[in-house]
C-alpha cells in the first residue's frame, strides 16, 4: 500500500498549496537521483514525492484524494509540480529554465578606453574628452536591420520564441531541453531584406567622442564608468557601458602618497645650518615655508590641506616637505678656506689641504 501523500511530503492535511510546494521543493532537492549517486532508492523516493505533489497541488485531485485516498487521487491529468518545466530546471541546475533566458534585442558590448591626465588635472579635476571606436545606431534603418520600407518577420524556425525545444524520453518521463534557435540566433525574428548600410545588424561602426567630468582627487589606475555610452546592441539593443581607465603623468616636483603629496626639498648646508624662510611653490600657489636653523636631513614639514582632495569625502590631504641637506662638492679656494676657519673655530678636525683622494692620486703619478 503506498504511503499517505501528506506523510510523504511531511505536511498536515490543512497545509496550503504554497506549503505543499515548499515541502516538495525541499524533498526534490534531497532525493533527486543526480544528488544521490550510488543510492538505488533515490529514484523511487523522488517519484514518490512527485506523485504526492501531483495529487496535492491540484485542488480537484486533492479533493478526490482526501475523499477516496489512493483509489481516487490519481484520476485526471498530471500536474506540473513547479508551475512549468522551467522551474524544475531552476531547482536542480540553478538556471533560469526554459522561459528564463532573455530574448533579443541583445545589449551591446562594454568598451574601455585610456584617458591621460596631467598630475594637476588629477588633483583638481577637469573636463576632458575621450574618443572611441564603437557601434552606433544605423540611421538608415533606424536600428531595425531591415531595408527601409520592409520589416523583420517572425522567425519560422522558432515561431518567434528565440528557442528550439526538444522532447526526449528518460527514466523520469519526458524531458524537455531548450537551445538557442540556430536560424535567428535567439532574436525570434528574421530579416528577408536586410539594410544595405548595416547589413541587417541595425548598427554601424563609427568613432564617437564623449565629454568626461573627471572628479578632483582621482589617482592612477582608477576607472570611471559611463553607463550607456558603450556599443549599442544589434537591432535596437541597449548600449553597454564605457569604462575609462585613468593614466596620470608624473610631476617634476611632487609624488602622490594616497591623498598626501610629498616633496624632497634639497637645501644647501648653509641654509639649514643658519635657517631660512622660503617662498615655496605649492600646486595652489606660493606659501611661506620656514626652515629653522640646525634642521637635519629627513626632517618633514607639513603644510596642511595642500594635498589632493579626498575623492569620497570632504577636505584634502597634506603636503609633506622632506628636507635633504646637500653637501657641497665643488668648493673653490675661498669657500674651502672659510670652511677651514669655521672648523678651526669649532675645534673640529678636518683633512689637510690637498689630502683628498684625488689629490693623493695626482701625487702618485707625479
Amino acid at each position: 500500500m503506498p504511503r499517505d501523500h501528506y506523510e510523504v511530503l511531511g505536511v498536515g492535511r490543512d497545509a496550503s498549496v504554497e506549503e505543499v510546494k515548499k515541502a516538495y521543493r525541499r524533498l526534490a532537492r534531497e532525493e533527486h537521483p543526480d544528488a544521490n549517486p550510488g543510492d538505488p532508492g533515490a529514484e523511487a523516493r523522488f517519484k514518490e514525492a512527485t506523485a504526492a505533489y501531483e495529487a496535492l497541488s491540484d485542488p480537484e485531485r486533492r479533493a478526490r484524494y482526501d475523499r477516496f485516498g489512493h483509489d481516487g487521487g490519481g484520476v485526471g491529468g498530471p500536474a506540473d509540480p513547479f508551475g512549468g518545466l522551467g522551474d524544475l530546471f531552476e531547482t536542480f541546475f540553478g538556471g533560469s529554465g526554459l522561459g528564463g533566458r532573455q530574448r533579443g534585442p541583445f545589449p551591446g558590448e562594454d568598451l574601455e578606453v585610456v584617458l591621460d591626465l596631467s598630475f594637476e588635472d588629477a588633483v583638481f579635476g577637469c573636463d576632458a574628452e575621450v574618443s572611441v571606436r564603437t557601434a552606433v545606431t544605423c540611421s538608415t534603418c533606424e536600428a531595425s536591420g531591415a531595408k527601409p520600407g520592409t520589416y523583420a518577420d517572425r522567425c519560422s524556425g522558432c515561431a518567434g520564441s528565440g528557442q528550439v525545444r526538444r522532447v526526449r524520453q528518460s527514466v523520469l518521463g519526458q524531458m524537455v531541453t531548450s537551445t538557442v534557435c540556430p536560424t535567428c540566433g535567439g532574436r525570434g525574428e528574421s530579416i528577408e531584406y536586410p539594410c544595405a548600410e548595416c547589413d541587417g545588424a541595425g548598427r554601424i561602426i563609427e568613432r564617437a567622442t564623449h565629454a568626461v567630468k573627471v572628479p578632483a582627487g582621482v589617482d592612477e589606475g582608477r576607472r570611471l564608468r559611463m553607463a550607456g555610452r558603450g556599443a549599442v546592441g544589434p537591432r535596437g539593443g541597449p548600449a553597454g557601458d564605457l569604462n575609462i581607465r585613468l593614466r596620470i603623468a608624473d610631476h617634476a616636483v611632487f609624488e602622490r602618497h594616497g591623498d598626501d603629496l610629498v616633496h624632497r626639498l634639497h637645501l644647501p648646508v648653509t641654509q639649514v645650518a643658519l635657517g631660512v624662510e622660503l617662498d615655496y611653490e605649492t600646486l595652489d600657489g606660493t606659501e611661506a615655508l620656514t626652515i629653522p636653523a640646525g634642521t637635519q636631513t629627513g626632517a618633514v614639514f607639513r603644510i596642511r590641506d595642500r594635498g589632493a582632495p579626498h575623492l569620497h569625502g570632504r577636505g584634502r590631504g597634506d603636503l609633506l616637505v622632506e628636507v635633504v641637506v646637500d653637501t657641497p662638492t665643488d668648493l673653490g679656494t675661498e669657500d674651502e678656506e672659510l670652511l677651514r676657519r669655521l672648523a678651526e673655530a669649532r675645534g673640529e678636525t678636518v683633512a689637510e689641504a690637498g689630502e683628498g683622494l684625488f689629490s693623493r692620486i695626482r701625487q702618485a703619478f707625479n
